[in-house]
């Protein structure tokens, strides 16, 4: 699928959270690809708190956009990848409110909202890696940390694919990156 409009990587979460720092580091990181020209011209690389306000500015008119956070499921394994891809015509139901994040209001609601607004991007992915502590301090856990490489890899991967040829050769990657726990939601639900 080809990309209607700019490619969006936003960062979630909180770099004073420990592992909850995760999308703030893996956007640092992208930055500093994208400033070394690693990455296709006009990919925006963001972080965010999660407000669904601000959420919704940076991704509405993108054609691609991959959310990167930290999740923290009663039952974790640190450092495990999930990967969740919505297209055109699929939509992310999400069952509960920030059940599994730390920033109450946020994502989910943002990604409500915007489909009742009409301003949802038009392929969305996001990454959760699951931590084990979102305690108050810097500097993630070693499990999570050993996920960033691959991590980055694979978004991208998805920006290749998506949204543009990192190497501006026109050649893109076939399939979608592997190795990471993936869901692929096909249906959105119309707006009430």
């Amino acid at each position: 699928m080809d990309a209607v409009g700019r490619t969006v990587v936003i960062g979630l979460g909180n770099e004073f959270r420990r592992d909850d720092g995760l999308g703030w580091a893996v956007a640092g990181l992208l930055e500093r690809r994208a400033a070394q020209r690693h990455l296709p011209p006009g990919v925006v690389v963001a972080r965010c708190d999660g407000d669904p306000g601000r959420l919704i500015a940076l991704w509405e008119g993108a054609g691609l956009v991959i959310v990167v956070d930290a999740c923290f499921p009663p039952l974790t394994r640190p450092g495990r990848t999930h990967r969740w891809a919505v297209g055109a015509s699929g939509g992310l139901d999400v069952a509960v409110p920030a059940r599994h994040s730390t920033h109450g209001l946020g994502f989910a609601e943002a990604l409500r909202l915007s489909d009742a607004l009409g301003r949802s991007p038009r392929h969305l992915i996001v990454y959760a890696v699951e931590g084990a502590d979102h305690s108050t301090g810097t500097g993630m856990t070693a499990p999570v940390t050993r996920a960033v490489p691959r991590l980055l890899r694979r978004i991208t991967a998805d920006i290749e694919q998506h949204g543009g040829p990192a190497d501006g050769t026109g050649v893109r990657q076939a399939g979608p990156p592997s190795g990471t726990r993936r869901t692929t939601v096909t249906e959105r639900r119309p707006p009430a």
